[in-house]
């Protein structure tokens, strides 16, 4: 019967024998040969549970026990029940103690002197249902917890009422220089530089605001109608650094927040500028030699003309004067290819604009 419930092994821990024997009874009745252990002592049970290789799916525990009793007891068999969920018996009816049990973690709760068959199988089953979905909500939490904080990039939540943070990652801890404590003690306002904080205001927009469009803002999304893409954000010890932003809005803990992802930019941006301030080398450069250095050139060019008609040169004379000439031309035309090359070079300036306030999400 119940063994194709799951239900293989019992653990009683009781010390009045007439109480053991109405639940060994009541096991009997309702299960098909049930394997029952049975400890009269705290020490006894703590032996089976820590010391026996046995796997227990069910602990029913009476609250006075001649070495230990009430809440330490409950605390301290809760603590060793490798997550076995454990059952109260007990012959005391007090109503806050036994809510109080349950916020230790017992399972249930019953009254001795109400028992019966049946009311002891089924609590053993919800019981035991109950704690297999409580194991799998809290490896699914572990799972999402663990990639939260094993993210290479810093990751954030924050209240979209308070800016508080919520909860960050060790690589916020590592990439800011705050510690936890600090971060949770602060305003998302307070990573931001202060010329971006009115800004940045317009972007933190609640889900209730936004009527019926998606409940998630995401960066690229926005870039089609901004040009500032990313956002400058400050390290404890003053550094500047700018973050391209992910965002997904959560229900987190009750409260309405924000999932941030932060990439740190700031190379990316260093290597940007550089190649806008080469690019305006290059400009300058073809400047010089389409305008300053041909300026001379085209002087050569007809002064070489001018003695070319005239007479008075002997023959030898025209052609080193053809030679120059040719080699002026061919000049004249490396210079206009290198203005032309260097116009075609011109970085599109208009991506990345240092001296502008910048978007804080």
């Amino acid at each position: 019967m119940f063994k194709e419930n799951g239900i293989h092994a019992i653990l009683v821990i009781e010390d009045n024998p007439g109480d053991f024997v109405l639940i060994e009874n009541c096991l009997a009745e309702q299960y098909m040969a049930p394997v029952t252990y049975h400890a009269k002592t705290f020490k006894e049970a703590k032996f089976l549970l820590t010391e026996e290789d046995i796997k227990f799916d069910v602990i029913l525990l009476d609250l006075s026990l001649p070495d230990k009793s009430g809440t330490a007891l409950i605390t301290d068999i809760v603590s060793i029940s490798k997550n076995c969920p454990v059952i109260i018996l007990t012959g005391y009816s007090d109503i806050e103690f036994s809510i109080k049990s349950l916020s230790l973690g017992i399972s249930d709760y019953l009254w001795k002197e109400d028992l019966s068959c049946l009311t002891l199988q089924k609590s053993m089953l919800y019981s035991i249902e109950r704690k297999k979905i409580l194991l799998t909500l809290e490896a699914s939490e572990k799972r999402h917890s663990d990639l939260f904080q094993l993210s290479p990039n810093p990751t954030w939540v924050y209240d979209v009422d308070s800016l508080d943070f919520l909860y960050v990652n060790e690589a916020a801890v590592k990439q800011y220089g705050y510690c936890v404590e600090e971060f949770l003690s602060m305003t998302i306002n307070q990573i931001s530089l202060a010329e971006d904080i009115p800004f940045s205001k317009k972007f933190v927009v609640k889900p209730t605001q936004r009527q019926n469009k998606r409940l998630h803002f995401n960066a690229k999304q926005y870039v089609s109608n901004c040009t500032n893409t990313y956002t400058r954000h400050m390290k404890k010890n003053g550094e500047i650094m700018y973050v391209d932003i992910y965002s997904r809005d959560i229900v987190f803990n009750g409260r309405q927040a924000k999932l941030i992802a932060a990439m740190d930019i700031t190379e990316k941006i260093k290597h940007t500028k550089a190649i806008e301030m080469q690019n305006k080398q290059l400009r300058e450069i073809a400047w010089i030699q389409s305008h300053v250095v041909r300026a001379p050139l085209s002087q050569i060019m007809g002064i070489a003309t001018l003695i070319k008609e005239i007479n008075a040169i002997t023959t030898e004379g025209e052609e080193l004067l053809s030679y120059l000439l040719n080699a002026c031309d061919k000049l004249d035309v490396i210079i206009k290819e290198i203005a032309n090359k260097s116009d075609c070079t011109s970085y599109n300036a208009s991506i990345i604009n240092l001296t502008q306030p910048l978007q804080a999400v």
